[in-house]
């Protein structure tokens, strides 16, 4: 490697380093060598073959001395065109390495990067609904991205290179040293020119990435935001374009800014070590042609010392660089250790049971439930402040009871914030109670294994999410196997089978970002239609006809009705319209059921029931309002 290269490695490896801690622990590096032991046999080879080639790059400017030996004493041509094949075949074994050893790096390192996203995509998936309500989407997806590549470098890059470095520095120092101690020294002494600068300067660059950095990410997350759908129509509507323009001009300017001054500093950096480089070059030609003339050193020697030297500052310039480059490793394996420390609150037994066979009944046993704090579920970074919000731990729901037997519709009403969402949320396991017991089919909820809950539930919420896939695909996630004429008649039970037959490209249309390609009420039918091909033995509706109109709200009722027939059912409703039918009616008010019956019988009790009901229906007489 040649001085300026040398320059520029070492600038790159500091402008990326990432703050982090001091010290290496015994058990980040236990932790650590757990991931790597899958790939101890290639680590070994990688760190052998590295060995070799750091002897290889040696032995070259020792063979090209000899070479001009050769030719100044005037040995036979026999002799240089020897020495000359022998470097050829140096080169060539070196060349084969190099492939080699790029092959060992690349299957290591891309190994550990499946492994390391693998393991930490496994276990955000177990965390319960709580941390992804808190955690900014970004910042966990870099964990799984620039964490996870920061990580795989510390073997793929920084130790293979501390030991071919180390191995390459020792044997130039010993080489060096046989021919010519006093030169060798007087090469060493520009070293701190070298060395000093480079440690400096690197730290002045990796403020400025650094601060170049958090500017892109605010840039990122902020178009990220705004270039969404909803983010898009919230900026026509509400949005100052003029100052957005402003803001983000001034952050794009002080990157533009940075850009030029980082430029300037790396050039004047790495010209200033070229000098430098030219320099002790200058001293070994001209010390060593000194020695030369007096004859006590060879020809030959003077132009090995000069090649060698370039081997000499390679290696120290990176090992200045390695405590900075392994360190940077080690903030990205803690960062990715961070999310994996984090256990979840919700985790199946070991001896889960499934759901008893047949018809499923509901059951709510003096249930109390507290929505956990920030510090159970969440981590700071995840969340980019600076410290979580302790708040948390009170009650929202207190002493619920209430069963629901097989194939029973329940509907949940009551004002928003009440507490029905969270009731629903508690039958499919998203959250756990504190005190009491949710059953399904007699058995805690928490007996049951989380496959089995699956396939009994279905729900469907009033956000309607769909992903940025096909009609089919999303309609699939509920029964990967289910067949096209099943996918059609699901959606002619939710009226909807019309529209997906008139797009362009059938149940192969992609639905956009969270569905904005269709309009709020077909992305609801669209979920509902997803819930009826799951054929669940229990469903839970969310506000799931709240975004329809009053046809396509009809229509879903009439299908609703038939695909819930025989099934246990809850549902949540705030337009009561819609649950009279209900076999029974729970009022929910401050987290408490505090009615019960049918709407005919909580109409006559003239209480909290009557009262949302003459609030929804203000004119005419009650009965005409809602007929039973």
């Amino acid at each position: 490697m040649s001085m300026d290269a040398a320059a520029w490695n070492s600038l790159h490896r500091v402008m990326n380093t990432q703050d982090g801690p001091q010290r290496l622990t015994k058990e980040t590096l236990k932790r650590i060598g757990g991931f790597a032991a899958p790939h101890k046999r290639r680590l070994i080879h990688f760190l052998l073959l590295s060995v070799v080639s750091a002897c290889l790059a040696v032995a070259t400017p020792v063979l090209a001395g000899k070479v001009v030996n050769a030719i100044v004493d005037g040995d036979s041509r026999s002799k240089v065109f020897g020495i000359a094949g022998l470097i050829a075949l140096i080169a060539i074994a070196d060349a084969a390495l190099a492939i080699w050893t790029r092959w060992l790096s690349a299957t290591i390192g891309e190994g550990l990067i499946l492994d390391l996203r693998t393991t930490v995509f496994d276990h955000v998936q177990r965390m319960p609904i709580a941390f992804f309500t808190r955690t900014r989407t970004g910042a966990l997806v870099s964990r799984l991205n620039s964490d996870v590549l920061g990580a795989q470098r510390a073997f793929s890059g920084t130790l293979s290179g501390v030991v071919s470095n180390l191995v390459t520095l020792t044997l130039t120092l010993v080489v060096m040293l046989s021919i010519s101690w006093q030169i060798t020294v007087v090469a060493l002494v520009l070293l701190p020119v070298f060395v000093v600068p480079a440690r400096r300067m690197g730290s002045r660059l990796a403020a400025l990435s650094r601060e170049a950095a958090n500017h892109n990410a605010v840039m990122s997350t902020r178009m990220t935001e705004r270039f969404s759908a909803p983010g898009a129509t919230l900026v026509k509507l509400y949005g100052r374009p003029d100052e957005e323009s402003v803001e983000f001009a001034a952050r794009a300017s002080r990157v533009r800014d940075i850009g030029v001054k980082s430029a300037m500093l790396q050039s004047v950096f790495v010209t200033a070590l070229t000098t430098v480089s030219a320099l002790a070059l200058a001293v070994v030609y001209g010390l060593g042609g000194f020695y030369a003339l007096k004859g006590s050193l060879d020809p030959g020697a003077v132009v090995a010392l000069a090649l060698l030297l370039t081997r000499l500052y390679a290696p120290l310039t990176a090992l200045a660089s390695a405590r900075v480059e392994i360190m940077s490793a080690v903030v990205s394996f803690e960062r990715v250790f961070e999310v994996l420390d984090l256990q979840p609150l919700i985790r199946e037994k070991a001896d889960a049971v499934a759901v008893p066979d047949g018809p499923v009944s509901v059951e709510f046993s003096h249930v109390t439930f507290a929505y956990p704090s920030a510090d159970k579920v969440s981590l700071a970074s995840l969340e980019e402040v600076a410290m979580l919000d302790n708040r948390g731990g009170v009650d929202v729901l207190h002493d619920v009871s209430f069963r629901v037997e097989p194939g029973q519709m329940v509907a949940l009403v009551g004002t928003s914030g009440a507490g029905k969402s969270t009731i629903a949320s508690l039958i499919p396991r998203l959250y756990d109670v504190d005190r009491g017991a949710v059953r399904l089919g007699g058995v805690d909820v928490k007996d049951l294994s989380m496959a089995s809950l699956r396939e009994t539930l279905g729900m469907a919420t009033q956000d309607g999410h769909l992903f940025h896939e096909s009609v089919r695909d999303n309609l699939k996630l509920a029964r990967p196997e289910a067949t096209d004429a099943e996918l059609w008649s699901a959606l002619h039970d939710a009226r909807l089978d019309d529209l997906v037959a008139s797009l362009s490209d059938g149940l192969d249309t992609i639905v956009g970002e969270r569905g904005y390609r269709l309009s709020g009420g077909e992305r609801q039918r669209l979920t509902i239609a997803r819930l009826l091909l799951a054929h669940p033995r229990v469903v839970i509706l969310d506000e799931a006809t709240a975004h329809l109109d009053s046809t396509s709200e009809s229509a879903v009722q009439e299908a609703l009705a038939v695909a819930l027939a025989g099934r246990t059912s809850v549902v949540i409703a705030h337009r009561l319209s819609t649950v009279r039918a209900a076999d029974r009616i729970l009022v929910i008010e401050d987290g408490r059921v505090v009615e019960q019956g049918t709407h005919h019988e909580l109409l006559a009790q003239g209480g909290r029931y009557e009262e949302l009901h003459r609030t929804q229906f203000d004119a005419g007489p009650l009965d005409q309002s809602l007929p039973g």
